[in-house]
């Protein structure tokens, strides 16, 4: 009789391999699908990153073009100021010279400098009228 208990001991030993396995299987899939919900919330979690850092790029573009316009705007005020003053460098050359060609008895190159500057003069209000109506 001993020998089939042990047979009875090995069959038993089968049938409970098999129900592990099945519990395997079944505790499988939890693991699973315990990883894809994991999975999916991670994948969330890295798109709302994207996001914000897309945002964050779209806003330092933005400051970016903004720091470039007023970059553009101080360059043609500083070309704008440089003119000016050469242009008073030069009507104060010219005012010089009208007052040594006098001192000198220069009439008629006291009177070409002072045609030089009213021309200049004229040229400068022709552009401050310009500028206004635009």
């Amino acid at each position: 009789m001993a020998p089939f208990c042990l047979r009875g001991r090995f069959r038993n030993n089968k049938r409970s391999k098999l129900q592990c396995k099945n519990k395997k299987k079944k505790s499988g899939m939890k693991d699973m699908q315990e990883r894809f919900q994991m999975l999916k919330v991670e994948m969330e979690e890295i798109s709302d990153e994207q996001k914000n850092i897309r945002e964050g790029q779209r806003q330092v573009r933005e400051k970016f073009e903004a720091i470039e316009s007023e970059c553009e705007e101080l360059k043609r005020e500083t070309r704008l100021i440089i003119q000016r003053s050469a242009r008073t460098q030069i009507k104060l050359v010219l005012m010089f010279r009208i007052l040594k060609a006098r001192e000198q008895a220069d009439l008629a190159t006291a009177a070409n400098f002072t045609n030089l500057l009213r021309e200049i003069v004229g040229r400068e209000n022709e552009e401050r009228r310009a500028a206004g109506d635009n």
